[in-house]
């Protein structure tokens, strides 16, 4: 029955909306809705710069939902807690594995419990470190030192992490970088241009090579 399902899930996949992001909602208390501003912001800059035509409003799914197949690309993000239920993890599981792709950008906080989550979505895997060389941040624009640091936080260095499945990149986790703050409005974070401007030039990178790989 399971095998019969993730047939059927991976059509429906395949029969979705070929270039549009939405929002993965989830459960556990998590502020899965932060940064309003910041995907429509994407969108627009992507639409206007690396020739997508995506729907500037993103549509929100529920990561338990068979509604996730219809997008090649999911965006989470959040401060606090995050939890999956076997369910939940099973069918983004299914989704991740027929050719989905998801970034999760921690808003400042979420690492420990989304690391914990995504054990249940792959128990065999860990997430790895991606190194500067990766194909992801040279896609459209060059980022010979890799991620870009946009919001200090704790100082730490930004690391993007991913996780593979049969050698294809099928979730990128993006950590002490908070690319998601730079793509908002700009009288939300008072960020400086050049430093939104990187982080715009980062999520397009993220974008083509999600939607070309």
């Amino acid at each position: 029955m399971k095998i019969f399902l993730s047939i059927i899930l991976s059509l429906s996949f395949y029969l979705g909306t070929s270039q549009e992001i939405a929002v993965l909602k989830y459960k556990g208390g998590g502020d899965w809705y932060s940064n309003p501003t910041a995907l429509p912001n994407l969108i627009q800059f992507c639409n206007e710069n690396i020739n997508t035509k995506m729907i500037t409003k993103p549509q929100t799914v529920e990561v338990g939902s068979t509604d996730i197949f219809q997008f090649p690309f999911l965006h989470m993000t959040g401060h606090g807690n995050v939890f999956f239920s076997e369910a939940d993890a099973e069918n983004l599981r299914n989704y991740l594995v027929s050719g989905g792709f998801l970034h999760i950008d921690d808003n400042y906080g979420m690492e420990p419990y989304i690391t914990k989550e995504l054990k249940k979505v792959f128990p065999d895997k860990d997430l790895v470190e991606l190194p500067s060389s990766h194909p992801i941040f040279k896609s459209a624009y060059n980022f010979p030192n890799g991620l870009p640091k946009i919001h200090e936080h704790d100082g730490k260095r930004p690391q993007a992490f991913g996780i593979f499945h049969e050698e294809r990149l099928v979730l990128l986790f993006t950590y002490e970088s908070d690319l998601g703050d730079g793509w908002e409005d700009p009288e939300v974070h008072n960020d400086p241009a050049d430093v939104r401007d990187k982080a715009l030039k980062m999520g397009a990178n993220i974008v083509k090579y999600a939607f070309e790989n």
